[in-house]
C-alpha cells in the first residue's frame, strides 16, 4: 500500500490514493497504519478519492487512529489540498474545492505558501452538535464532572465540539477531563474537547482532546470551533484573522460572521513517502 505521511502543525496523517479503487478500511487496517512502532504512524488517514459534487477535484474521508470515521479535519483538509496540487490534480496558483464527509471546501492560496479553507457554517443547536438532555440553545452549558462543575461552548464544525475556557491552559487537566467529557450522556457521539486560554482579542492558545485519538498537537477543526464559540460570547474579535496558538504550531482562524463561515489558514507538510505491506 503506497502512502504519504504528511503533517499541519504537527497533526500528522497517513494520506492514501483510492480514487481508482475504494476498498474499505477496517479498524485493524487503520490501527496498523496509525500504529507509531509498527506501523507508519499518525493521527488520522486520509483517503483521497474520486470526485463525489460537480465542480470539486476531488473528495476525501477521515478516519481516526481506532478506525472511527470523522465528519471533519481541518488540518487534514489542508493537506488533501498540498497532496492534490503536487499530484497535479489541482492548480497551484488558483482557488480550487475539495469535499470532505461535511461537505465542500473551497480552498485558496495565502501568501506564506499554505492553504486556507472555507469551513463552512459553524453550528451551535443542540441537535446539530449533538448535545443530550439540554432544553435550548446557549452560549454556555454546565456539565459536572468528578465533582467539578464545567461551563463550554458547544458547536459542529462538521464533527462535534465541546470549548471550555481556562485560565492557563498549561494547567488544564485536559487527560482526564478530555475523555469524561467524551464518555459523557450529554455527547451521544462524543466530542473533541477544546481547552482554551483568551490572550487578546485576536490570539488564543489551545489544547484539543480528540474523539478517537487523544490529544494531538494540533486540531484545525477545534481552532475553527474554539474562536467561533468564542467570538459568539465576544471574547475574540468577528471578521478578523485569530491566531490560534497550539502546541504543534499556530493557525489563523478568521469567523465571517456576515457570511457565517469560518476560515482557517495555515501550514501543509510533506514528511515522506513510502510502502507498507499490508
Amino acid at each position: 500500500m503506497r502512502f504519504s505521511k504528511m503533517h499541519g502543525a504537527g497533526n500528522d496523517f497517513v494520506v492514501l490514493d483510492l480514487r481508482s479503487d475504494v476498498p474499505p478500511l477496517s479498524p485493524d487496517l487503520c490501527a496498523r497504519l496509525a500504529d507509531r512502532h509498527f506501523g507508519v504512524g499518525c493521527d488520522q488517514i486520509l483517503t483521497v478519492e474520486a470526485p463525489r459534487s460537480a465542480g470539486t477535484i476531488a473528495a476525501y474521508r477521515i478516519w481516526n487512529a481506532d478506525g472511527s470515521p470523522s465528519g471533519q479535519c481541518g488540518n487534514g483538509a489542508r493537506c488533501i489540498a498540498a497532496w492534490l496540487v503536487r499530484d497535479g490534480a489541482a492548480p497551484a496558483d488558483a482557488a480550487f474545492a475539495i469535499e470532505s464527509p461535511a461537505g465542500v471546501h473551497p480552498v485558496t492560496r495565502d501568501g506564506d505558501g499554505g492553504f486556507v479553507i472555507d469551513m463552512g457554517a459553524p453550528r451551535f443547536a443542540p441537535a446539530d452538535v449533538p448535545l443530550a438532555g439540554v432544553d435550548g440553545e446557549r452560549d454556555e452549558y454546565a456539565l459536572e464532572i468528578d465533582g467539578e462543575t464545567l461551563r463550554f461552548g458547544a458547536v459542529s464544525m462538521g464533527n462535534p465540539h465541546a470549548v471550555i475556557e481556562v485560565a492557563d491552559v498549561d494547567a488544564a487537566d485536559v487527560a482526564r477531563i478530555g475523555p469524561a467529557m467524551q464518555s459523557n450522556a450529554m455527547f451521544p457521539a462524543s466530542a473533541n474537547v477544546g481547552f482554551a486560554q483568551v490572550l487578546a482579542p485576536d490570539r488564543i492558545r489551545l489544547r484539543v482532546f480528540e474523539r478517537g485519538v487523544g490529544e494531538t498537537l494540533a486540531c484545525g477543526s477545534g481552532a475553527c470551533a474554539a474562536v467561533a464559540a468564542l467570538a459568539r460570547r465576544g471574547r475574540v474579535l468577528k471578521d478578523a484573522d485569530v491566531a490560534v496558538e497550539l502546541p504543534g504550531g499556530t493557525l489563523r482562524i478568521r469567523f465571517d460572521a456576515a457570511a457565517g463561515t469560518v476560515f482557517m489558514g495555515g501550514p501543509a507538510a510533506f514528511v515522506f513517502d513510502g510502502i507498507m505491506s499490508v
